[in-house]
């Protein structure tokens, strides 16, 4: 099937309007597109210098703008090696408040390091963890900081061609599958679809857990993987609602006042309401930095909801920017919480992924 056969399919299962709208804005694709080949072009070839390192590397990225599931994929690959392997992470640290390269400590927050590279610190003491905008200059001074390093888990930087990881993961989002999607700003690519070739392992997340193997047997035929390339598929897992700021539990509220600044927040609202009979959404942007009117803003909501049972809910990425104490005095009045959540592969993948994933970081860290 040819791209203008893929693009008229896809148009036909749309919106009319929204297909309007791609045509107008689908020139200015095609010229990013240009300027995106050009420059993968000159990696490709040689003429802009790519980096190798001899320690092991693993990069977890995507082609799509957010919301594929990064960060909890960091977090099992942590939990995956980290009683085997000593383990350091490197993000971009996006949205904070520095420059450079800057080395996680007891003092990092939200703003020094960005909210996802905080919540895996956070969770994973004392697993080194550092953000740089160039990896290539900030992953030497990660291992300096941590010379016991035995493998490297890179975030985002599947975009970040002047380093070369070991093995480069894709993700895809099952309702969001890049095969089914356009170039900005005519879709929510950020690159391409052809530029899934420089995965090796291509994970679609956030399935339903029920999918079942015909559907996901579909699913590879679709994104028609290359000989190198594996392709998984994971779903999310919700854990019970953690108290935000002690160490309480909750299964099921009454009412539930949910706030994000997540790129998606559906599949969340989703699980809540099957814990509470009633729910509420605040939707901020993704990587929202609050304010104190946004605090304002929450609790007045909360205090207009009627239910005896009712709780706030937010995610474990906001939970890192409501750790202020101006934030917290006012909002550890109320009963607030955070729902964890985890990666789970099917069955059928699990055992496959972290063989390949155990396999490569034990040859290759052999005579680091």
């Amino acid at each position: 099937m040819t791209k203008c056969s893929n693009f008229t399919k896809l148009q036909a299962q749309e919106n009319p309007v929204l297909t309007i709208i791609r045509l107008i804005l689908s020139p200015l694709s095609l010229l990013y597109q240009l300027v995106l080949r050009i420059r993968n072009y000159l990696y490709d070839s040689g003429l802009f210098g790519v980096t190798y390192f001899d320690i092991p590397t693993i990069n977890v990225g995507n082609l799509a703008f957010g919301g594929t599931g990064k960060t909890p994929h960091i977090e099992y690959l942590v939990r995956l090696l980290k009683d085997q392997f000593a383990i350091a992470v490197l993000s971009r640290g996006y949205k904070r408040k520095t420059t450079g390269y800057v080395f996680a400590d007891s003092q990092s927050s939200a703003n020094t390091i960005g909210d996802e590279p905080m919540q895996i610190y956070t969770k994973f003491k004392p697993l080194p963890v550092a953000v740089a905008e160039n990896r290539v200059l900030g992953l030497p001074d990660l291992l300096y900081d941590a010379p016991e390093t035995q493998v490297v888990l890179l975030d985002d930087a599947f975009q970040h061609r002047a380093i070369k990881p070991g093995i480069n993961i894709l993700l895809t989002e099952y309702n969001n599958r890049f095969t089914q999607d356009f170039l900005a700003p005519a879709g929510m690519l950020r690159e391409y679809r052809a530029a899934y070739v420089r995965a090796d392992i291509i994970i679609v997340s956030k399935c339903n857990p029920d999918l079942s193997l015909a559907e996901r047997e579909q699913i590879r035929k679709e994104i028609k993987p290359y000989p190198h390339q594996q392709v998984y598929f994971s779903f999310i897992k919700f854990g019970a609602l953690e108290g935000l700021y002690e160490p309480i539990t909750r299964q099921k509220p009454g009412e539930a006042l949910v706030f994000a600044g997540i790129a998606n927040p559906q599949s969340l609202v989703d699980e809540i309401e099957k814990r509470a009979e009633k729910v509420q959404l605040k939707k901020y942007p993704d990587h929202y930095n609050y304010i104190w009117k946004d605090i304002e803003d929450i609790v007045y909501l909360f205090e207009q909801m009627t239910g005896s049972d009712k709780i706030i809910i937010t995610t474990e990425k906001d939970r890192t920017k409501l750790m202020a104490p101006e934030i917290k005095e006012v909002l550890e009045k109320h009963p607030i919480f955070y729902l964890p959540v985890e990666v789970v592969f099917f069955n059928e993948d699990q055992e496959s992924f972290n063989n390949q994933i155990i396999d490569y970081v034990a040859k290759n860290s052999a005579n680091h």
